[in-house]
């Protein structure tokens, strides 16, 4: 599958979506910048509706459907936060969701998932990993004819993840390097495609937990590779990526790197003592990048995208009693 949005694609979006999610702000951090000896600006998408960046793509999505695949009813995979946002979408447009979240989805964001779709969505909980999930979503879509969301590989859901790269680097636009979470790779994807529309010098640069990095194994060689999967704070960058995404990326991504578990819970425990913020492992994976001094920003202006917000609160009550200072 060759996908290939551009920028057109990021400005249609954004004009669909004015007035239907929030433009979350951009700000210095203060401390941050004092420890890394750059300036760096945080994007906090933990504060978009449904806590998550991905309400952007999944109402793109949904919207973009025709009424043949509406009437036809759609399932999806999902971590928990694109499936908040194709509940949203499910229950504005009356159209039937079945949605597959895997054991380790947080029950915070199982329960928005229920209270956002309300009877029109039906929520399935399936095996341990995202992947296990994938797969009941497409027997599903065999077996009973429904229409297909998929989280990361779609032209919609890369397009409406790069509104954020193009309200990032509208509110600060000299950025060196702007630092992304990425999982299966729509974010990252979209971001770059606004950022560089705008700013071809500045770099691009992603991040996943250690204990799921297919696209730090698979980078040096441009084919995706099997790695093993271990339970991550980062639930929400859990599972394979595409090879048309990975394609994709080599477009305009600098390069990928991975961070401990322990580099993810210190980042979460740092936004919540200095920013005030409660942010969920995925989101904090770039922060936890600068901490780690996995990237090099130097002397650099860079941007952070916080992707999420949406932690268990006994998970983040546990890490902060162990790491906050």
């Amino acid at each position: 599958m060759k996908i290939d949005p551009r920028m057109t694609d990021v400005l249609l979006a954004a004009r669909f979506l004015r007035g239907r999610v929030r433009h979350t702000p951009t700000e210095r951090s203060d401390s941050l910048s004092s420890l890394s000896g750059a300036e760096i600006f945080l994007k906090w998408e933990n504060q978009q509706i449904c806590g998550s960046f991905k309400v952007r793509g999944a109402l793109n999505k949904m919207f973009s459907l025709s009424e043949e695949d509406r009437a036809r009813g759609v399932v999806t995979a999902s971590s928990g936060n694109h499936a908040q946002g194709v509940a949203m979408a499910a229950r504005a447009l009356s159209t039937r969701a079945v949605i597959c979240v895997p054991g380790v989805c947080p029950q915070t964001k199982q329960d928005a998932i229920r209270r956002l779709g309300g009877d029109l969505v039906e929520l399935r909980v399936l095996g341990h990993f995202y992947d296990d999930a994938e797969a009941e979503a497409h027997r599903l879509q065999q077996e009973q004819g429904m229409t297909y969301i998929s989280s990361f590989e779609d032209h919609f859901i890369i397009s409406g993840a790069g509104t954020l790269g193009l309200e990032m680097i509208m509110d600060e636009p000299h950025l060196d390097t702007v630092i992304v979470p990425a999982g299966g790779g729509g974010l990252i994807n979209g971001v770059a495609i606004a950022v560089k529309a705008l700013s071809p010098e500045t770099e691009i640069w992603g991040v996943q937990s250690v204990t799921s990095n297919p696209y730090v194994v698979s980078w040096p060689g441009g084919k995706v590779l099997d790695v093993s999967y271990e339970d991550s704070l980062a639930d929400g960058l859990t599972g394979w990526i595409p090879q048309s995404l990975l394609d994709l990326s080599r477009k305009r991504v600098t390069n990928f790197v991975d961070v401990l578990e322990s580099d993810i819970a210190k980042a979460i425990a740092f936004l919540h003592s200095r920013h005030h913020q409660v942010v969920e492992g995925a989101g904090a994976v770039g922060v936890a990048a600068i901490m780690a001094g996995k990237v090099p920003v130097k002397g650099k202006r860079v941007g952070i995208v916080i992707s999420g917000g949406n932690i268990d609160q006994p998970r983040l009550l546990e890490i902060l009693r162990e790491y906050s200072d």
